[in-house]
């Protein structure tokens, strides 16, 4: 994986098949500290401590489908290599919690990428769970919660229609825009999808 959203986009998918039905996905920016730090929080029925301790090792996967878990050990492997680390904290049937952390400038940090379009997969692909973006520049803050959503739309629209879907984009971007704007300067376009 070239981009840490799609880093985001495979443990987000961990939580949705450990049957968690809240997930928060926090990205924080500290430019003081030149820090970045990715966490995923579920309430799925998370691991107990041996598990936790293998979770690191891309021969140990709780998946039927391969032998195999690369995500996670690559996405460490990339911490360190950027003088950040990678912690998992999990407690059985009450949901896990993985936060990763790089030097923000380091040369070798592969970028953010597509949050936008991560999180729209996240929505479209499992409506049935609660999803919320918190994305923190410094002191500013985009919070983002489907739950308001989803109470308005009810049964009328599902959030795979289009217009449904062109609403989330917009929102998503002019969020993320507004608390890095300042940051990143001019040249950082807020991907398009």
């Amino acid at each position: 994986m070239r981009e840490l959203s799609l880093h985001l986009l495979d443990i987000a998918e961990n939580g949705v098949t450990a049957g968690a039905q809240n997930i928060t996905i926090t990205i924080v920016e500290d430019l003081r500290t030149d820090r970045l730090e990715l966490t995923v929080e579920d309430d799925g029925r998370g691991m107990d401590a041996v598990m936790v301790a293998q979770v690191t090792n891309p021969f140990s996967t709780t998946r039927t489908t391969r032998k195999v878990g690369l995500g996670i050990p690559l996405l460490k492997l990339a911490a360190e290599m950027c003088a950040g680390g990678l912690v998992v904290e999990s407690t059985p049937n009450v949901g896990t919690k993985l936060s990763v952390n790089f030097q923000r400038s380091h040369i070798d940090r592969m970028p953010l990428g597509d949050v936008t379009g991560t999180l729209l997969s996240l929505l479209v692909g499992w409506p049935q769970v609660h999803w919320v973006l918190r994305y923190r520049v410094d002191e500013e803050e985009f919070v983002f919660d489907d739950a308001p959503i989803k109470t308005e739309l009810g049964e009328v629209l599902p959030l795979s229609d289009p217009e449904v879907i062109g609403f989330l984009r917009g929102a998503l971007r002019e969020g993320i825009a507004a608390v890095t704007k300042r940051t990143h300067g001019d040249y950082v376009k807020v991907a398009e999808g």
